[in-house]
C-alpha cells in the first residue's frame, strides 16, 4: 500500500463547474469526486470522502457535517487499513466531535470503534442496528450464518454455492472486528443540532434493521445513507431470523416517505455521486421493482423455488458467492412480498420451497 500524504487535501467546489443532467435528474457537481485521503467541500461546513471497498461496489461515501469548531462524521467505512489510513490523514486537520451511523453494514460501521478510540467520538446510531450487529458479530442463535444457510437450502440454492459461501466464514466480523462498548441511541423524527444547523433523523427499513438518513430543510440536504441510491437500487433482504417478514414493502413504503421532501432537496449518497431529483429517482425505484415482481409472478405460471427465479429477478447467473448471498435474500424478498399480497402461493409438503402464481 502507497504512503498516503501526511496532510489530506481539501478542494471546494466552484460554482460553474460542469454538471451533468440526466433526462429527470441533475448531479449538480458533475464527474467531481474526492481522491482518497481528500475532504472535498461541496458546500458551506459539508465535505465529502470517498473510500475503496474491494467488492464489486468499490466505494463508499462518508460525510463530514460542520459542528462548531469540530466536524460531525457520518458513517466510518469498512476495516482496512487503507481506510484507517485515509482517515489518520483526515484527522491531522478535522477534529472528529461524534459519529453518526446510518446503518450497522460494514462498509457504514466498521471502523466505528477505532474512530472512537483515536478521537473519543461518541457513536450514535439506532438500537435496532446496534444490537444487530452485536448479535452478527458475535453469531448468536438465528443470527448465526448457518441459519443463513438452511434457508437458502430450504429455497432451493446448490451444494456446490452453499459450500462456497461457507468457506468465506464470517465476513462481517472481518468488516467490524470490534464494536464501540456504549452508543446513543438515534430515533426516527430525532432533531440533532450540529453547528447551526437542525437535521431530522429520517428512518427508513428494508435495507436494514433500522437505517437513520439526516435531512437538513434549512440546507434542503438529505444525507440518505442506502436508503436513496441515485445508479443502483439498495439491496432489500430477506433474513434468516425473519424468514417471512416482508422488507420490500418496508422499503417501498420508506421510499415513498423520503419522495414527498423537497424536490430541489441536494441527496448526498452513500455509493454515485451526489444528486437532485429525489421524486424522479423514487419513482424509478418503484417501477423497478414493480417490474421485478411482475416477472416473478410470470415466471411462476409453473412452480419455481427462489433459487431458480435468480435470472428472473436480476437477469443473470451467479458466481461469486458474496454476489450470491445479496441476490437470494432479495429474490426471497420479492417472493414474500407477493406473497403477503396473495398473488403468490407457497407449495406445502415440499422439502424445497416452491412457488406458484395466484
Amino acid at each position: 500500500m502507497g504512503k498516503l500524504s501526511r496532510f489530506p487535501r481539501t478542494r471546494q467546489f466552484a460554482a460553474g463547474a460542469k454538471s451533468e443532467v440526466g433526462v429527470t435528474m441533475e448531479y449538480p457537481f458533475g464527474e467531481w469526486r474526492p481522491d482518497l485521503g481528500e475532504a472535498l467541500e461541496i458546500g458551506a461546513g459539508v465535505r465529502w470522502l470517498r473510500m475503496p471497498l474491494p467488492y464489486a461496489l468499490d466505494h463508499v461515501n462518508l460525510w463530514l457535517l460542520r459542528d462548531g469548531d469540530a466536524w460531525a462524521a457520518v458513517d466510518t467505512g469498512l476495516a482496512t487499513e487503507t481506510i484507517e489510513a485515509a482517515w489518520r490523514d483526515i484527522l491531522a486537520t478535522h477534529r472528529l466531535s461524534r459519529l453518526l451511523v446510518t446503518h450497522a453494514h460494514p462498509d457504514h460501521l466498521g471502523l466505528a470503534d477505532w474512530l472512537q478510540r483515536e478521537t473519543g467520538a461518541p457513536l450514535h446510531i439506532s438500537q435496532g442496528d446496534y444490537q444487530w450487529a452485536h448479535l452478527v458479530r458475535a453469531q448468536v442463535g438465528p443470527f448465526h450464518l448457518e441459519a443463513m444457510y438452511d434457508l437458502f437450502r430450504r429455497h432451493g440454492l446448490g451444494d456446490d454455492m452453499l459450500s462456497a459461501l461457507r468457506q468465506r466464514g464470517n465476513a462481517y466480523a472481518r468488516g467490524v472486528p470490534a464494536l464501540p462498548p456504549t452508543f446513543r441511541r438515534l430515533r426516527a423524527g430525532d432533531e440533532i443540532a450540529i453547528g447551526d444547523d437542525v437535521w431530522r433523523v429520517v428512518g427508513g427499513c428494508g435495507h436494514a434493521p433500522e437505517h437513520c438518513s439526516f435531512h437538513c430543510a434549512e440546507r434542503g440536504i438529505l444525507v440518505s445513507g442506502d436508503m436513496l441510491l441515485p445508479r443502483i437500487s439498495s439491496n432489500v433482504p430477506v433474513m434468516a431470523q425473519m424468514p417471512d417478514d416482508d422488507p420490500l414493502g418496508d422499503f417501498l413504503a420508506s421510499l415513498a416517505a423520503l419522495a414527498e421532501l423537497p424536490a430541489e432537496t441536494l441527496v448526498l449518497p452513500s455509493h454515485g455521486l451526489p444528486f437532485r431529483g429525489i421524486g424522479e429517482r423514487v419513482a424509478a425505484l418503484q417501477a423497478h421493482h414493480r417490474e421485478r415482481c411482475d416477472a416473478v409472478r410470470a415466471a411462476c405460471s409453473e412452480p419455481r423455488s427462489v433459487a431458480e427465479l435468480l435470472p428472473v429477478v436480476f437477469e443473470r447467473v451467479f458466481t461469486d458467492p458474496h454476489q450470491c448471498m445479496f441476490a437470494m435474500g432479495e429474490a426471497l424478498a420479492h417472493v414474500n412480498y407477493l406473497e403477503h399480497r396473495r398473488q403468490l402461493r407457497r407449495l406445502a409438503g415440499e422439502e424445497r420451497i416452491r412457488y406458484v402464481s395466484t
